[in-house]
């Protein structure tokens, strides 16, 4: 499964038939809508003739004609010339109404229409978006995400209707236009049509370019919106190492990027235009030259020859607009494709069919291999027996493995070989909700949501009552830090929990996995960010978490590891000491007591 976007290219853009059968079924709930607003393009088209075709009977009976001609209606002696000056500007009038209103009905329904296939597509993504696995947010930044879930949506489905009902209503216009110039002259029209058909040539060389530009400019845009996440997250670090001038420079190499695909883009759509207009004033012209001769012949009158020039000028639009169009629709189409390839990412961790009830008696890995990238081990013949509210404490070296092990528990990655097993049972074979639901977690920077205090710890369990929510408060220290706040546990807390210190955020974390009471916790590093006295308040919370339950315990710090029952020592992968301190320690030559004798020994414990 390949899950880096940036690497991902649009293979179906020019699929056109596999696109629309894939959009159809969000367009699906809005069909009446959106088939009413294509028929409304339908007249919204043709009506471009109205005012061309005016012209004839105008010219030739109100301004060149007398006032003898007259026609019988209903019995009635009319007055042809009288009659028409008068139809004719209100009938105009009343034709301009009625397009204005027509293309107020149009413009509404695209919008409509468009905006909620667009959402359709956003809640389908973002549910895809949850349910993928840890190593899709490894190898993609944030701003490549943000683009393809947020962007694509928005171009593929808006841009469908309303590109659709654009080739509609140009195409009728076309056909309204091109019918008036039929009936003033079918030879003067042969020549309009040939040239107009000329004009939009060039359209159909552009499309590989576009599609090329357009994944480029993706590409782009999403380093943009990860260089403003990381400006925006990493202020601090930028500001202590004085790093605006490197950011800065990193966007207006980005923007020029930008501004060179744009300006691509330009080049290569931009020429059709005045290729285009040049063309069609070659038509004008020879359409002129000849029309004279017919005039003056008279194989055709005036009004029919200025009807006719005023359809011609009036067909380079329509013409125009659906070259555009069907430029835009090859944009719309390859949004489109980048959107469903992202449909076909499937998670490589698939759930089992057996729900977990609990630990009974032990976790255990047998001989578990892993590797993040291909052909570089992480764990190597990994084997670890942990009893039933056993508290298991993982040291080593850094990067060795030890929050592999423990990422591994919930299947945020699966094993390359080996297996995991819970009372005997591989954790492959149990459901993925069942199986995280008996765990809870405590990070080294637990993230936290927007939100009040209250509905960060529920997030542990949304049914918990007020009395569990007061009990967790209390057990993880955090009653007297809420009595002093106006709000209480209301008090919001701002995007990542930012108005928390690092301690109060610890134990909003360990209230969270409290009143989750999950029988497997895991505290990867949740002191060793902290000062000696917050620490000491985080581990009296830990250890009121801890109770009854089956821990493993990722740790920097002797006062974390003293808690333990056993401690692994993890060393380049591998399981090389097992064992309780006491025992750990006498060994003279292992890794713990060198470890001991250069990390733990100078720390004196937290009371």
């Amino acid at each position: 499964m390949e899950y880096k976007l940036k690497d991902t290219t649009s293979k179906t853009a020019f699929n056109y038939g596999y696109l629309l059968n894939k959009i159809y079924p969000y367009i699906k709930p809005v069909m009446g809508r959106a088939f009413l607003n294509l028929l409304i393009a339908i007249p919204l088209g043709l009506l471009d003739g109205v005012v061309a075709l005016s012209l004839k009977p105008y010219l030739d009976f109100v301004v060149n004609g007398t006032p003898e001609q007259t026609w019988t209606f209903l019995g009635h002696t009319v007055h042809l010339q009288s009659w028409l000056a008068f139809i004719i500007p209100f009938g105009i009038v009343g034709f301009a109404l009625v397009q204005g209103l027509l293309k107020y009905a149009s413009n509404y329904l695209t919008d409509w229409t468009g905006n909620k296939v667009s959402n359709s597509l956003k809640v389908d993504l973002f549910r895809k978006l949850t349910k993928l696995d840890p190593k899709f947010y490894d190898v993609n930044s944030s701003g490549i995400v943000l683009s393809r879930f947020l962007t694509d949506p928005e171009t593929a489905s808006k841009n469908i209707i309303n590109t659709l009902k654009s080739l509609i209503a140009s195409a009728f216009g076309l056909v309204g236009l091109v019918a008036v110039l039929l009936y003033n002259s079918w030879l003067l029209a042969i020549i309009g049509v040939v040239v107009m058909g000329i004009a939009i040539t060039p359209v159909t060389i552009i499309r590989k370019r576009i599609k090329k530009v357009s994944n480029a400019t993706m590409v782009v845009l999403g380093n943009m919106t990860t260089n403003f996440n990381e400006t925006f997250s990493g202020n601090r670090v930028m500001a202590a190492y004085n790093l605006q001038e490197i950011q800065d420079k990193k966007f207006e190499k980005q923007v020029q990027e930008q501004f060179d695909l744009t300006m691509s883009l330009t080049k290569r759509v931009g020429w059709m235009s005045p290729i285009m207009y040049f063309v069609c004033s070659i038509g004008v012209a020879l359409v002129m030259a000849l029309g004279n001769h017919l005039i003056l012949t008279g194989a055709m009158t005036a009004g029919s020859f200025a009807s006719f020039v005023t359809s011609l000028l009036l067909l380079y639009k329509p013409t125009k607009t659906l070259g555009n169009d069907l430029a835009n629709l090859q944009t719309t189409f390859v949004a489109m494709s980048r959107v469903f390839e992202l449909f076909d990412l499937e998670p490589e961790i698939e759930s089992g069919k057996h729900k977990l009830q609990g630990l009974n008696n032990s976790i255990e890995f047998k001989n578990v291999n892993f590797e993040y990238e291909k052909d570089v081990p992480v764990l190597k013949n990994f084997s670890l027996k942990v009893n039933k509210n056993e508290t298991i404490a993982l040291v080593g070296n850094s990067g060795g493995g030890k929050s592999t092990v423990v990422s591994l528990l919930p299947r945020f990655y699966d094993v390359k070989s080996g297996s995991i097993e819970f009372d005997g049972t591989d954790i492959r074979n149990f459901d993925l909700s069942s199986l995280r639901d008996n765990i809870s977690f405590v990070f080294q920077d637990n993230f936290m949501f927007t939100g009040t205090i209250r509905e960060n710890i529920l997030l542990g369990n949304e049914k918990a009552s007020l009395d569990d929510i007061n009990r967790v408060i209390k057990l993880a220290h955090l009653d007297e830090f809420i009595e002093t706040l106006e709000d209480g546990l209301d008090t919001e807390l701002g995007e990542r929990g930012t108005t928390l210190s690092g301690g109060q955020r610890q134990r909003v974390a360990i209230a969270r996995a409290m009143i989750k009471d999950a029988p497997i916790v895991i505290l990867d590093e949740a002191t060793s960010a902290l000062d000696n006295e917050s620490e000491a308040i985080v581990q009296k919370a830990l250890d009121n978490l801890m109770q009854n339950k089956t821990v493993f315990v990722i740790a920097h710090r002797l006062s974390t590891i003293s808690n333990a029952d056993r401690i692994a020592v993890i060393h380049d992968g591998e399981l090389t000491e097992l064992g309780t301190h006491e025992e750990l320690i006498k060994n003279e030559n292992g890794f713990y007591k060198k470890l001991y004798d250069m990390q733990f020994k100078t720390q004196e414990p937290v009371a």
